[in-house]
């Protein structure tokens, strides 16, 4: 698991937590903006793991259509895993905004009003 990750994922449980709504709201002035925000950087953080979980799997990668070649590979297995104990990118999502570890910028002050 790259460093990225490990910092990402430091400190967040795999277990859904009750937020306060006035604190998400207080950071935008707007809820459903919070939301907005937080569900754009949820994706952000699941393109970039997909990326790199394909990137270390593709190692791993057959090229030959034989399916007699085609064998467990422990290492792989337990790469997956991994990444499988990793708390959902809504989640680290969630952590990051209440943190302020999020830019954002609001464009039009009409939108979030």
């Amino acid at each position: 698991m790259s460093k990225l990750r490990r910092q990402l994922s430091a400190g967040i449980t795999n277990n859904v937590e009750t937020r306060n709504l006035e604190e998400m709201k207080a950071k935008t002035g707007n809820l459903y903006a919070s939301i907005a925000i937080v569900g754009k950087r949820a994706n952000q953080i699941n393109i970039a793991i997909k990326e790199e979980l394909h990137n270390k799997l593709e190692e791993f990668a057959s090229h030959t259509e034989s399916m007699e070649e085609i064998h467990e590979n422990k290492e792989q297995i337990e790469i997956s895993r991994a990444y499988e104990r990793m708390p959902n990118p809504a989640l680290q999502a969630t952590h990051e905004f209440l943190e302020d570890k999020v830019y954002f910028r609001q464009n039009d002050d009409e939108l979030f009003s």
